[in-house]
């Protein structure tokens, strides 16, 4: 089932089942509010009348069968006759119920003297309403559930009063409220079917405006997957949609930024290898053309520095297109850094330059790849070297984490170059590929940590002020105490 549809169902599901809920219980309440009213209305005038009219159950109970014109049988007679003329019963009867009996005897009844009499079996008086009669006898009074009349034109109920020694009062009166409870259930019927047909077209127009989005960057995304990465996702919008379309235009913008650098990168491959094969063809021709051991010995020299550095220039695309497996564990950042420092030293003897190294005797505890540190420092040292003759190397603990400072006295990052010095083959030197500051980057982010350019070529008296990178690594938890252990390579370095 598409989105929409089931949008749709779920909220025409929903709306129908709390439109359903309300108007139930509406019904219920109401129903059961006004049947409350009319069995207290009902037993209100059963009870009047069986108090004005009574008189004693001996006066009752003592008449016989063809005294309907005693004066006792005639005043309740009259009674009766005015709670029906009066509009307040239909009905009314005076009878007697032993407990036990299926029927009941009538005593005294709404209708002429001519038409019934004393002692007659009352026909209402029902298996189905023996147990009425059954609770007024315990109670004092009951009510009857609701029952058409014989034409089944009409709903009633009967109020039975008790009246002692088992003589009875029984009402009849009309049940009124069934006929507007029964339109109140037909308007909460078409109520929950209006609801649920706007909530269908409601459901249904925001289910199209999601879906419709959706499918935007639905279509995006295959537009991605065949390597169309130039159309933007243009989505608007502050939802969660509107911040997927930014964050799918944020992937689509690296996504196509690092086929950008691939296909750079493939050039620069190319471009890289294409000088020293070149050089190497022109040597190789000189060995084969020259006679002379001494002048072949010389051109193998070169074309072996030749191969040297063109295995250099692919260990370094190697580095940057495969960074290798990162595995973090907790260490002194002084033992790596150690290691590079000894590296990086020889190329600087060489040169006639220096390496000042200013780091703390207590250990320096990181969570990091100590291989990664150990090459990323060295990239960033052999930058140093090559941008001056003196660099510096620092290390400490900054707000819980390892910082290594590395600054030297060459002339800095130009201002054009200052944004994207560690985006690939970004740089202005000469030597390598451009991806030095490219690979330290990755291998700190792979690490958890960052790296910082903080200072720049800007010149103090005609003196330029070189360049100062900073490496952020992630320390320990908990930091160690004073206590503090050597590092032997590193200290070996440092002096």
């Amino acid at each position: 089932m598409r989105l929409r549809n089931r949008f749709t169902l779920f909220f025409v599901t929903f709306v129908v089942a709390v439109s359903a809920f309300q108007g139930g219980l509406s019904y219920y309440l109401s129903q059961a509010a006004l049947e409350d009213e009319i069995d207290r209305k009902l037993l209100d005038v059963a009870g009047v009348v069986g108090r004005v009219a009574f008189g004693g159950s001996d006066v009752l109970l003592g008449l016989r069968p063809d005294e309907e014109d005693a004066a006792a049988w005639q005043d309740r007679h009259k009674v009766l006759l005015r709670l029906v003329d009066r509009g307040y019963a239909d009905d009314g009867d005076f009878f007697r119920w032993t407990p036990g009996d299926t029927t009941a005897t009538l005593l005294v009844s709404v209708d002429p003297p001519d038409s019934v009499y004393i002692g007659q079996e009352l026909s209402w008086v029902q298996p189905n309403v023996v147990d009425a009669v059954w609770e007024a006898y315990e109670t004092g009074s009951s009510t009857t559930e609701p029952f058409r009349s014989p034409d089944g034109e009409k709903w009633y109920k009967r109020g039975i009063v008790s009246l002692g020694s088992g003589v009875f009062l029984g009402v009849l009166m009309p049940v009124d409220h069934l006929e507007p409870l029964g339109r109140l259930g037909w308007t909460v019927v078409a109520l929950t079917a209006a609801s649920a047909v706007l909530a269908a077209l409601i459901g249904w127009r925001l289910a199209a405006g999601i879906a419709s989005r959706l499918e935007v960057l639905s279509r995006g995304a295959l537009r991605i997957q065949r390597g169309a990465v130039d159309r933007p996702f243009d989505l608007k919008g502050e939802d969660e949609i509107g911040r997927l379309a930014r964050a799918m235009e944020r992937m689509r913008t690296g996504i196509r930024r690092r086929d950008e650098q691939l296909r750079l990168m493939l050039s620069r491959v190319a471009h890289e290898i294409r000088n020293p094969l070149g050089g190497l063809e022109l040597f190789a021709a000189a060995a084969q053309d020259t006679e002379d051991p001494k002048e072949r010995r010389r051109i193998l020299d070169r074309v072996r520095k030749e191969v040297l550095g063109l295995n250099a220039i692919i260990d370094e695309f190697l580095g940057f297109a495969r960074p290798g497996r990162t595995e973090p564990q907790l260490h002194d950042v002084r033992q790596s850094v150690g290691e590079a420092v000894q590296l990086a030293e020889a190329e600087l003897d060489r040169k006639g330059g220096s390496l000042q190294v200013d780091f703390p005797e207590k250990p320096l505890l990181a969570i990091a790849d100590p291989l990664q540190v150990k090459r990323l420092v060295l990239n960033l040292l052999r930058n140093a070297s090559h941008a001056g003759d003196s660099v510096w190397l620092e290390g400490a603990m900054v707000n819980g984490e390892v910082r290594v400072a590395i600054r030297d006295n060459g002339p800095g990052i130009p201002r054009e170059l200052r944004e994207r010095v560690f985006e690939p083959f970004v740089g202005d030197k000469a030597q390598g590929a451009g991806l030095g500051l490219a690979i330290v980057k990755e291998m700190a982010e792979a690490n958890h940590g960052r790296v910082e350019l903080v200072s720049d070529a800007d010149e103090v008296d005609g003196v330029g002020g070189g360049a100062e990178f900073h490496v952020y690594l992630s320390g320990p938890e908990d930091p160690p105490g004073d206590g503090s252990r050597r590092t032997g390579a590193l200290e070996d370095a440092a002096t």
